[in-house]
């Protein structure tokens, strides 16, 4: 995987275009800190790289939500609790 500077972008983005394409995955950095990842895709692979990527951040939320729960014991709730949080917030949303 390769960094790439915002400037580096500015300066030469037929450069940076091209390294996406050849190495897939390209970190965008600022002042050396990455700040999003570009990735190369083609016509026919866009619709599957974007539901990947959404299916990975997924699978990310859901494991925070897991150590979340762990962290504040709320994996121990007992299912009747479980389903009176879920009538209150069905009722607040009524109005």
């Amino acid at each position: 995987m390769k960094f790439v500077s915002v400037r580096e972008l500015r300066l030469q983005p037929g450069k940076v275009w091209k390294m996406a394409k050849e190495e897939k995955d390209v970190v965008l950095t600022v002042n050396g800190r990455p700040v999003a990842i570009l990735t190369g895709v083609d016509e026919n692979s866009l619709e599957t790289e974007v539901s990947a990527i959404r299916r990975a951040r997924a699978l990310q939320a859901l494991d925070a939500l897991q150590v979340d729960s762990l962290k504040n014991r709320t994996d121990r709730i007992r299912e009747d609790k479980i389903d009176k949080e879920i009538r209150a917030a069905r009722k607040s949303r009524e109005g």
